[in-house]
């Protein structure tokens, strides 16, 4: 059996639903909270984050894909909307297909991934949410896991429209991300991932550009740093480790490179995330 009442600690749960607006603190500020996944389903309301075509109307459905370990989070407070929130234990491990997926549409941009939903996807996706959450409700663990899994396929499925769906270009940027995500730990360099995509490094360059305003490299030198601080903020790893562990043959030169793409030392970044934590756990910087 389920316990849907919020818990002391998020440790001991697997799964957490709630609308936002009874989303209460207990939650927000749990340290446990780097361990789930989180879905946020906004209704009718603005983005969250800043929108790059200014010819869009902010207003609508969103929903946003937080993957574990992020840096930092996003301020839903005072949103309409639903929150999902669940551990890997939810999911079937066997079904590696689903999982590649799965993690495929959480990390695409790192910190987190969005999409909005038009009025289709948002009625099909309200169908099943309200059946998951009934089950939920009904503290019926079988039936949760079933529903979460056919939820996120169906976000699964609208994710990669909303990519595949838009220009030649624009797919080609989804590759490479899905590309950069599986090997930036061993391959740094353009001419990998554009012999993959079977195009020149200087075309896979200006594709970039014109979509991300950034060369492979500088989105190479982005994935890098992303999970360096995820490790130095979420792990007990001393910086001497997550430098060998990102592939760095000694920390002098994984904290000369911390430096150049941020500004900041690791042990400066480490000591100003912990002071952040403390006063503004809950928002995205």
């Amino acid at each position: 059996m389920m316990n849907v009442a919020l818990p002391a600690s998020l440790e001991k749960s697997l799964i957490y639903i709630r609308n936002l607006g009874n989303c209460p603190p207990s939650y927000l500020n749990d340290p446990g909270r780097k361990d789930f996944f989180e879905i946020v389903w906004l209704k009718n309301e603005d983005a969250l984050h800043a929108l790059k075509d200014t010819d869009l109307d902010a207003k609508g459905d969103w929903i946003y894909l937080i993957p574990p370990y992020r840096v930092h989070q996003l301020n839903k407070a005072g949103k309409n909307g639903e929150l999902i929130s669940f551990k890997r234990d939810m999911l079937e491990e066997e079904d590696k297909e689903f999982l590649l997926d799965l993690f495929k549409i959480f990390n695409v941009q790192g910190e987190f991934s969005c999409l909005r939903l038009d009025e289709h996807a948002a009625a099909e996706l309200s169908e099943i949410f309200s059946l998951l959450e009934k089950e939920y409700r009904n503290q019926s663990m079988t039936m949760v896991k079933a529903l979460l899994k056919v939820f996120l396929l169906k976000l699964i499925q609208v994710k990669e429209h909303d990519f595949t769906s838009q220009d030649i270009h624009q797919k080609r940027v989804y590759e490479f991300l899905m590309l950069l995500e599986s090997n930036y730990q061993q391959v740094r360099n353009t001419d990998f991932y554009a012999g993959k995509l079977g195009i020149s490094s200087k075309r896979l360059n200006q594709i970039l550009k014109e979509k991300l305003d950034k060369t492979g490299m500088q989105l190479i030198h982005d994935r890098i740093i992303l999970e360096a601080k995820r490790s130095i903020i979420h792990s007990e790893t001393t910086i001497k480790e997550i430098a060998y562990e990102l592939g760095f043959s000694d920390r002098p030169y994984f904290s000369r490179f911390f430096k150049k793409q941020t500004g900041q030392t690791p042990e400066e970044f480490q000591k100003q995330a912990k002071e952040h934590i403390k006063v503004k756990f809950n928002t995205l910087v």
